[in-house]
């Protein structure tokens, strides 16, 4: 069988390189896995057969030869652990690698996207002003507390690249757009140091291909 993930066939310009198959597509590139993805809208997202794969009608879904999952964070790991790429063999340092996936989804995630799209999603709205200094200091303190662990390190497991760095990368640069990642230079360095790896160029335009193909007239 060959391993498929669920990816959509166009969303619009903001959305386009964040939409998170790309971390899916990242892993199978750092693994060396050959894949396929199915193109999806919103049609296909609500109907019954779709939602047996993705109970919430999102993107990605993904199925190899032994398993058919959901969530973006569980897939990387699944895919982790076929790979000496993405995941370090012994269970110590297996164990920071996940720890670390956890706390990107858990710990940093929450806070980007709440401070991020006040000027995406929510531009406009009457009460972004009075929550932004809210949200703008729950995020300050995720992001110094990430950067002080961070240091000189290249990456954050055992100095080497693994699939902790790839989650947290996909989360910090969510913030490239409000700028606040600039007031963080070893993060956005980091950051870049982990969208240099040929594997994301690889990722990114596979994802960004069918939006250019199916972009409305």
């Amino acid at each position: 069988m060959t391993t498929e993930l669920s990816a959509f066939r166009w969303v619009p310009p903001f959305a386009q390189g964040y939409v998170r198959d790309l971390r899916v597509r990242w892993a199978l590139e750092e693994a060396s896995i050959p894949y396929e993805a199915t193109l999806v809208d919103r049609t296909i997202l609500a109907s019954p057969d779709y939602r047996e794969w993705q109970p919430f009608g999102q993107v990605p879904a993904f199925r190899d030869d032994d398993v058919e999952m959901f969530e973006s964070g569980a897939i990387v790991l699944h895919i982790a652990e076929q790979s000496d790429a993405l995941c370090p063999r012994d269970p110590a340092g297996r164990a920071r690698m996940m720890s670390w996936v956890i706390a990107a989804l858990n710990s940093v995630e929450p806070h980007v996207e709440s401070y991020a799209w006040l000027d995406v999603i929510h531009v406009g709205e009457p009460w972004v002003e009075e929550r932004r200094p809210q949200l703008h200091a729950m995020l300050k303190g995720r992001l110094e507390a990430l950067a002080t662990w961070l240091g000189d390190r290249p990456y954050l497991v055992d100095g080497r690249f693994t699939a902790a760095d790839l989650i947290m990368t996909t989360v910090l640069r969510e913030l490239v757009g409000c700028g606040m990642l600039a007031d963080y230079p070893t993060l956005d360095a980091y950051r870049q140091r982990c969208e240099s790896r040929p594997a994301f160029t690889r990722a990114m335009e596979a994802q960004l291909q069918p939006f250019r193909e199916n972009a409305p007239a």
